[in-house]
């Protein structure tokens, strides 16, 4: 529903009929739909220019004009409100000493890591020592390939274990909880998120605003229609009351 077009109707509508109707009620119809159309009608404007150009009208299609300010807007916003550094070393802080008893689990990664190349290295390893030369004789390479998914299991299990051994995850915390580490992260997100504003155009950025707030600005347009239309009731009434007198 466009509550603009329809609040500037009801508008024009009253005064098509204040315009049709006969006294008394021509002069409070028509002052009615007069400043309510007033009302809705530059508010509809002042909405539209805050998103689009308007030949002659200094000041309008701010939004794109002024894309630069808000991608700034936007970096500070997220990088002083949301990932400052202050709340990075919160947050690794809490991770790291609010439950010392959990394990940190890299089981998913490790899973997932490809440990391909270790076999592969291992196998240029031997090939180029002295048990190449004996290798050979029973196809070389080819004669070990059978090893390698049993190599990488059992070295999953064993990074698995060196992982969650208590040493390594007290070195990892420690580590963790550093200031370098927090500050490695804050320059990582301060990247991504760069890289990413570098991306946005002006009309991206007028599309994102204009979807967040533009729905909401429809309002304006039927609340200056109302306080319009009651203005041009009173004042109406007022100049009916004066000439009365």
């Amino acid at each position: 529903m466009n509550k603009s077009l329809i609040t500037n109707l009801i508008a024009a509508g009253l005064v098509v009929t204040g315009l049709m109707v006969e006294t008394p009620f021509q002069q409070p119809i028509l002052a009615t739909g007069l400043f309510a159309l007033a009302g809705g009608v530059t508010n509809w404007l002042a909405i539209h220019m805050l998103f689009e150009k308007v030949p002659g009208l200094y000041g309008s299609g701010v939004i794109s004009a002024r894309f630069e300010d808000f991608k700034l807007g936007i970096y500070n916003l997220v990088m002083d409100q949301f990932f400052s550094q202050q709340n990075l070393d919160r947050f690794v802080a809490e991770m790291v000493t609010e439950d010392a008893d959990h394990l940190l689990d890299f089981t998913d990664v490790i899973d997932e890591t490809d440990l391909s190349p270790s076999f592969d290295g291992l196998t240029t390893v031997i090939m180029e020592s002295s048990f190449g030369s004996m290798l050979g004789m029973f196809g070389g390479a080819v004669a070990i390939e059978p090893l390698k998914e049993p190599f990488i299991i059992k070295m999953k299990q064993s990074l698995n274990d060196i992982a969650h051994s208590e040493s390594f995850q007290i070195s990892m915390r420690n580590k963790l909880s550093s200031t370098p580490v927090s500050s490695d992260i804050h320059q990582q997100i301060e990247h991504v998120v760069q890289s990413r504003l570098e991306e946005l155009t002006p009309l991206m950025v007028k599309e994102i605003i204009q979807t967040m707030i533009r729905q909401h600005l429809g309002w304006l347009v039927v609340w200056g229609g109302v306080f319009g239309g009651l203005i041009g009731l009173i004042t109406s009434q007022l100049s009916l009351g004066l000439w009365l007198h």
